[in-house]
């Protein structure tokens, strides 16, 4: 392995189809304004770097980035890329993950308005994301103990599992299947419309209108706040842990509460509920 010290990369592809390389404290800005500093590059690792310039890593196999910040300069930092390690390390720019396969990530800051849309095989553990339409189209994702602050997040995204983790996003999980949430919080509005396959495991729902036209969707132990207007043209099997605000006009399956608040079945639904909605007092 060649290895770089403390070296400055301010011009285009400066490492252009570089392998076998570690680069150590270097950093990529200047005046020159260069992009596309390592592509087509192999077997690249990034020990202390600063990337302050567009487009670093695409084409790229079997890069590790330890301890490294992107700016919110560097955009589109890694795209068409397999095999990505990242871990300590702060990712910012827009879209800085994209069709890319293969990703690990640890103990990372990661602030992109549009990180990870269409990319495989997603592991991520202690971690937070922060952006507007995150894990947009993804699959395979792994998530144990994340933060997530954002908006139209995992929107058709496909076979994920998250654990132990707190998401406060909108829209999440629109037209997403294969979805299992463990032991964790979800706080937003219109959760998982749309949605085929979707588990929800001892976790706590917060917002309004959650879990509309979903199929094949499941509540295990589940805590909600603030959910109204719950579960319209849903095919459901909930178990619920305390209150619902208000139920409305499910589609079929059943749904156990300690308490619902209001049931709303009104003569315009476009389907025959046959849901059956108790309370465990026996209402």
């Amino acid at each position: 392995m060649k290895i770089i010290e403390n070296k400055t990369f301010p011009v285009e592809r400066a490492l252009y189809a570089e392998k076998d390389v570690i680069l150590k404290n270097c950093r990529f800005e200047g005046e020159e304004d260069g992009e596309s500093a390592l592509k087509e590059a192999h077997n690249v690792t990034l020990q202390g770097c600063y990337m302050d310039l567009r487009y670093p890593l695409w084409h790229d196999t079997d890069v590790l980035i330890e301890e490294s910040t992107m700016t919110d300069k560097c955009r589109a930092a890694l795209w068409y890329t397999h095999g990505i390690t990242v871990k300590k390390s702060v990712l910012g720019g827009i879209k800085a993950l994209r069709e890319c396969s293969d990703i690990s990530i640890s103990d990372t800051k990661v602030v992109s308005p549009e990180f990870g849309w269409k990319s495989r095989g997603i592991r991520a553990e202690s971690s937070s994301f922060e952006g507007e339409y995150p894990f947009l189209l993804a699959s395979d994702i792994c998530f144990k103990n994340i933060t997530l602050k954002g908006k139209y997040s995992f929107q058709y995204a496909e076979n994920v599992l998250i654990e132990d983790s707190y998401l406060d996003t909108k829209d999440a999980f629109w037209h997403a299947k294969n979805v299992t949430v463990k032991n964790s919080v979800i706080k937003g509005e219109y959760l998982s419309w749309y949605s085929d396959g979707l588990t929800l495991d001892h976790c706590k729902i917060i917002g309004t209108q959650p879990l509309c036209y979903c199929k094949n969707l499941k509540l295990i132990d589940c805590e909600t706040e603030l959910c109204d207007f719950s579960f319209e043209y849903s095919d459901v099997a909930a178990t619920v842990k305390g209150g619902i605000v208000s139920v409305k006009n499910p589609k079929s399956g059943f749904i156990t509460a300690d308490k619902i608040g209001e049931i709303i079945l009104t003569d315009d639904s476009v389907y025959e509920c046959s849901c059956k909605i108790t309370e465990r007092n026996g209402k």
